[in-house]
């Protein structure tokens, strides 16, 4: 998420808020302005006073939920007393109970996420959780630029400068199921898009070349209205992983409960709420939906914003209209700004050089071929594969979620560029399988916790509550918990097989924790130690030793979960061992320093062997060129060259020539 700059400029008379770090300068001058000639058809300024609200009455079902709330309140402060009191099992019984009762809540009134008091009381109940089991980093997680401004953007009713834009001359309204109005309130939008935020609406414009080309094609097969894909500028800013305050995500910005209803499955792996394809169909069939309850665009968008339950409210307390400008003033704040702004981005976006904005050149769109892949593969690996970065194979599949595609028998669809496939299946073809990457399930037994399975596995309990959805602290015999290893472990068996999880709990057993073997040290490499420290990472440890996160994992048959204390096996080449030595006993500073004259001296972080350093490497059993490459910080064709190879098939017993670090 872009850093929002807290700096105010005055322009024409408009104070603007720098929103992103990396924005160009606003001129002086404000952006060429439409002439003023359109006659407002349905300003209610005079017949609808905004500040003035009739007071709502709780029914019945309100106080239900509030009821619930005050409930899970209670549970939470009892937690916080039983932890005064050093009772820490009734703390963790009342702080389950409140955990519980929140998605119950959640369950049977989807609606109460965009209550204020609910998202108050979870941002509590979560902060507890968050303290009592160590677990660092924000109790919300907010991504997307669209949410630094979007309380401004709303703010429909508490400014108005009594003039209006016009419609340009060659604006035909007729051709557009969605009546685009231009009132009051559309007219702040505007001003807020063109004057305020002006870079805003750049960056939407410009996202909009990559994402529209494929909305237009599934609304128009969904039977939508096609200027409705404008709704998602003001929905995430079109960013694919937006995540708001209330736990919606995507380009669509869909709650759990909505995307599950139009077929979007969200797990630990993936969240296809994050498709930008997938999302954007459910998108058409929510609003198609929609219009088959109220019959009016304006009032779907409302829905759409709020719940059919905060519209039909509206409705009631105005006399039974179904016009959404006459609802407007018992509307809550937000969505009486939604559908505004919805026609404001829409006018921009249709008309750019008519608002003072170049019209985007367009370049790539989203487009893919469709590769299917089979069992959880890192997607560092296939990339590679494809020929492009992780990040670059990661923006195609937003949808998932860690570092590597899902587990089980399902083949997955890898999305991989447009004229990428022959290549990409070639090289997965000739995968080895010790590439794919298998899990431990894990069947509580009786009188089992959390604390002694993470100890039992080498994990954290922090890495438990990552690698399953919605685990409580409360388990129960028989539960199946989920717990990621690189493959080549020996207690990570498949995910779909769970009889051989009560296997690996009884070989585990004896010595009160996995029984699983480090990797041996490769030829020409020396073995050295290292004890994690507060602020470790995999990833930092990788960086000063001068090798990949891969392969720290696999050295120690870890996943991405370290703990203070534990000790890790790493492999440095031979001639450098010296040097590596001393990286255990120094501090945060002194490794710091280290790194930056690595840098001074153009040495790679995860290349610090000795250009040209030939080694000796006997082939062991589950070897493949891929894993003795990243072992050895060198690549397989290097291998292959220095081999005279033909292929990348290689036997148990083969001599080989590593160049290392080339």
């Amino acid at each position: 998420m872009i850093k929002k700059i807290a700096a105010t400029l005055l322009c024409s008379g408009f104070a603007i808020t720098a929103t992103f770090a990396q924005q160009q300068k606003i001129p002086d001058v404000p952006p060429p302005r439409v002439e003023l000639r359109f006659e407002n058809p349905i300003d209610r300024e005079q017949s609808v006073r905004y500040t003035e609200r009739t007071p709502v009455q709780l029914d019945a079902i309100d106080k239900t939920v509030l009821s619930r709330i005050a409930e899970i309140k209670q549970y939470t402060l009892a937690s916080i007393q039983a932890q005064i009191n050093d009772d820490l099992v009734e703390a963790e019984d009342a702080l389950t109970t409140a955990l519980e009762k929140t998605q119950l809540l959640i369950e049977d009134y989807p609606d109460v996420q965009s209550s204020r008091r609910f998202n108050e009381m979870y941002r509590s109940v979560m902060a507890e959780y968050h303290e009592f089991y160590g677990i660092s980093g924000p109790v919300n997680v907010v991504e997307g630029d669209v949410f630094d401004f979007r309380d401004e953007l709303f703010a429909v009713d508490e400014w108005f400068d009594g003039s209006y834009f016009a419609m340009p001359a060659s604006f035909d309204e007729d051709r557009f199921d969605v009546p685009l109005i231009i009132n009051r309130q559309v007219n702040n939008q505007i001003h807020f898009l063109t004057e305020r935020r002006p870079q805003v609406m750049r960056n939407w414009l410009n996202r909009s070349t990559y994402y529209f080309p494929m909305m237009r094609r599934i609304f128009d097969e969904v039977g939508v209205p096609q200027e409705l894909i404008h709704l998602s500028m003001i929905e995430s800013g079109l960013i694919p992983t937006a995540r708001s305050h209330m736990r919606a995500v995507g380009l669509w910005q869909f709650i759990y409960a909505t995307g599950a209803a139009y077929g979007l499955e969200v797990n630990w792996w993936i969240d296809e709420r994050r498709d930008p394809e997938k999302a954007t169909r459910a998108a058409a069939r929510h609003l198609r939906d929609l219009y088959e309850v109220w019959g009016d665009w304006h009032m779907v968008l409302a829905d759409y914003n709020a719940s059919t339950r905060s519209i039909r409210r509206a409705i009631n307390l105005s006399g039974g209209s179904r016009d959404y400008w006459t609802i407007f003033p018992h509307l809550p704040r937000e969505t009486r700004g939604y559908v505004p702004s919805y026609i404001a981005a829409t006018l921009i976006a249709l008309n750019p050089e008519d608002f003072g904005f170049e019209r985007p050149v367009p370049g790539d769109v989203y487009e893919y071929d469709v590769a299917e892949v089979t069992g959880s593969i890192e997607l560092s690996v296939l990339a590679e594969f494809a020929g492009i970065t992780t990040q670059e194979l990661r923006s195609l599949n937003p949808e998932l979620l860690r570092f590597a595609t899902p587990p089980g028998p399902r083949p997955y669809p890898l999305k991989i560029p447009k004229g990428s496939r022959d290549k990409f299946l070639a090289a997965y073809e000739n995968m080895p399988e010790s590439l794919r990457q298998t899990l431990v399930v894990h069947t509580v037994s009786r009188g089992e916790t959390l604390g002694a399975i993470a100890n039992r596995y080498g994990v954290t309990v922090r890495g438990l509550y990552s690698a399953n959805d919605n685990l409580s602290s409360l388990i129960h015999p028989g539960q199946e918990i989920i717990i990621p290893v690189p493959g080549g472990s020996n207690v990570a068996i498949s995910p779909d097989n769970p009889s051989n999880a009560r296997q690996a709990r009884t070989l585990s057993a004896s010595a009160g924790r996995s029984t699983v073997s480090a990797a041996p040290a490769p030829s020409g490499m020396a073995t050295l130690n290292y004890t994690v420290k507060s602020g470790d990472t995999v990833g930092h440890i990788a960086e000063w030793y001068g090798t990949s996160a891969a392969n720290v994992r696999s050295w120690n048959n870890i996943g991405n979960n370290i703990r203070v204390g534990q000790r890790l096996t790493v492999h440095v080449p031979a001639n450098q061992r010296d040097y590596f030595l001393a990286v255990n006993d120094m501090n945060r500073t002194q490794k710091q320093a280290m790194m930056r004259e690595r840098n001074r001296n153009g040495i790679p972080t995860n290349q610090i062997a000795a250009s040209g350093q030939v080694i000796n490497y006997t082939v062991r059993r589950g070897d493949n060129l891929h894993n003795i490459a990243r072992a050895n910080n060198t690549s397989v064709n290097a291998i292959m060259r220095q081999n005279n190879l033909s292929s990348s098939n290689i036997r148990i017993g083969q001599q080989l020539q590593i160049p290392v670090g080339q």
